[in-house]
């Protein structure tokens, strides 16, 4: 099987054909560092995380580059009404980022390069677009001049003429087309500024990804990715100045091979807008949902396809979150209490086992099936619980007819083992630290089990019932099965 993705440049799905065989480049456009990150960052964040985490599982060795953009007008303006330098402003709001993403079990990137960082290489990568004809100076700044590059608007699919329309065009007589954009930024009173060869100044915003990604990851890498957004005019300049960069003497993809974008996020069918109050932090999300239920909404849909957000939708995906853990916690008591009972292996506990051990060959080659088809999470996640409703089965049946032996614990072993590995390329594996199930915990458990049990034996109700019932509000719920008692976590309110 092969892994197909859709590729916004020649907008059809292609079979990933990586540079280097059994290796992955990926470069993901990453925020400006002048606020917390918020909704629309989250989901890039999440889908190429996911992304990575499944290349991974197939095998290949990922390099993963996300920028911070942390120097930028925004950062300035924001920082001139903190009081507060640029730099440290930026440097504060990327330490704030790693907690969001963490949270959201965002793996830190390979290489997280900043801009402030590769003045140098920026410097170097416009003195040759320049000497390849492509860029001019005017009074400090530094200009790209769309016009000599014939293929601009070949991965926006955008005519030049067309293209002045809700674009960011900066009134500026001095540039020779209105969709000229700057490359060098002279320095204006106040602001941070380096020296270059055509005076104190900054990089442009689209100039740093071409030559952050191009430094870390060389020319021709595999993947580059981000927002639905950025196709234009962002990730269209960068191609634009990569090409430009090379000229001729390049042979082969000087830049990207495939492009991917993940879709818009509305909220209650409305774009996200500070103006409309509509507008999210995921800090403020996290204060109300778990990390996980954010995680696994935004995978409940295809990444390319736009996402509706509103608390409703949030608290069912929380829902069905749950009844997948639930399913996870359940099989592992089941398995923890048929450990060390032994007993032969029925005609019956075989043929229920194989049953079990069939539905974990299906769940994972629907899982394949679906992210190999160009990332399908929605699918992927619909596999996982088609999984769920064969493990409730076969619990049911264990518990219900007291079937013990080998063969059904393995089989139970395995299904957990089925569940850590499929939930863990979506990033929404258990942590310990959520559900604390080992050592002196569980075995504070099992003894309060146990004297609830011995209460029961001499009818002392009121005993075992007062036991359920205050574990029940520390989230531990007993439930009495033919087979003996099984416990499970949830979160308590």
């Amino acid at each position: 099987m092969t892994i197909r993705l859709y590729n916004t440049y020649t907008r059809r799905k292609e079979e990933f054909v990586p540079r280097d065989e059994g290796k992955v480049s990926m470069y993901v456009c990453g925020p400006t560092t002048y606020d917390y990150i918020h909704l629309g960052n989250a989901r890039p964040l999440i889908v190429f995380d996911t992304v990575r985490r499944y290349f991974e599982y197939r095998g290949y060795q990922v390099t993963f580059v996300q920028n911070f953009t942390d120097i930028d007008d925004k950062i300035i303006q924001r920082a001139r009404e903190e009081g507060e330098d640029p730099l440290r402003l930026s440097a504060r709001f990327i330490e704030e980022y790693f907690r969001d993403a963490a949270a959201l079990r965002v793996r830190p990137a390979t290489v997280h390069p900043r801009v402030t960082e590769h003045i140098p290489e920026i410097i170097a990568m416009i003195e040759k677009i320049i000497a390849n004809g492509h860029a001019y100076v005017v009074d400090g700044d530094v200009y790209f001049d769309v016009r000599s590059f014939p293929a601009y608007g070949s991965l926006s699919g955008r005519q030049l003429e067309d293209m002045l329309a809700g674009a960011r065009v900066e009134v500026d007589e001095r540039k020779r087309d209105p969709m000229d954009f700057a490359l060098w930024k002279k320095a204006k009173p106040g602001e941070p500024a380096w020296d270059s060869p055509w005076g104190k100044g900054r990089p442009g915003w689209h100039i740093e990804c071409s030559a952050m990604s191009l430094k870390y990851l060389g020319p021709g890498f595999d993947i580059h990715g981000g927002g639905f957004d950025l196709i234009f005019p962002h990730h269209e300049n960068e191609l634009a100045q990569a090409r430009a960069w090379a000229g001729k003497e390049e042979q082969g993809p000087v830049f990207a091979r495939y492009w991917m974008h993940n879709g818009f996020i509305t909220v209650r069918e409305e774009k996200m807008s500070k103006s409309l109050g509509n507008f999210f932090t995921v800090r403020e999300i996290l204060e109300k949902f778990r990390p996980e239920a954010v995680r696994f909404f935004i995978l409940s849909t295809h990444y390319r396809s736009p996402l509706d957000f509103d608390p409703e939708k949030l608290e069912t995906a929380e829902r069905s979150l749950k009844r997948l853990e639930n399913t996870w916690q359940r099989v592992e008591n089941l398995v923890r209490q048929l450990a060390g009972k032994g007993g032969e292996d029925s005609e019956s506990s075989r043929r229920l086992a194989e049953t079990l051990r069939a539905a974990l060959v299906k769940a994972r080659q629907q899982f394949r099936e679906a992210m190999d088809d160009d990332f399908n999470t929605a699918l992927a996640l619909a596999a996982i619980f088609d999984l769920a409703r064969e493990v409730n089965s076969f619990c049911q049946e264990v518990e219900r007819g007291g079937v013990a032996g080998l063969a059904v614990a393995e089989a139970g072993k395995e299904a957990i083992d089925t569940f850590a590995e499929l939930t863990g390329v979506l990033g929404l594996e258990k942590e310990e630290k959520e559900v604390n199930t080992s050592g002196l915990v569980e075995g504070l458990i099992s003894i309060l089990i146990e004297v609830r049990q011995e209460a029961r034996k001499r009818k002392d109700w009121t005993t075992a019932d007062k036991i359920r019932d205050r574990m029940k509000e520390l989230g531990i719920v007993l439930e009495d099965t033919p087979t003996g008692v099984r416990w499970r976590m949830e979160e308590r309110k």
